[in-house]
């Protein structure tokens, strides 16, 4: 799982029937204190309503993400946005 920060959408005009309806995000990576974690980004499936500038929870492992949106075995997807995160606590 990655803590990320939304930064940008995707727009395509041809693209996998698997996509179709579903709105895909770019989404770096930040810390816990919300600092951008170097350059690592994905590009996420929404399953929240996400938008830009809002924090998420996404799940970036190819099988689990897969498994959420009902796309297993082999469906063309890597990483879904599963939670908008409010606030994040350290202890």
């Amino acid at each position: 799982m990655m803590l990320g920060r939304v930064c940008g959408t995707v727009v395509s005009t041809v693209e996998h029937p698997f996509y179709d309806g579903r709105k895909q995000l770019i989404v770096r990576a930040i810390r816990p204190d919300g600092s951008l974690d170097g350059q690592r980004y994905v590009i996420a499936v929404d399953m929240v309503g996400a938008g830009v500038g809002e924090t998420v929870l996404v799940e970036d492992e190819g099988n689990s993400a897969r498994q959420m949106l009902d796309a297993a075995p082999r469906g063309p997807v890597r990483a879904v946005v599963m939670a908008i995160v409010d606030e994040v606590n350290m202890v």
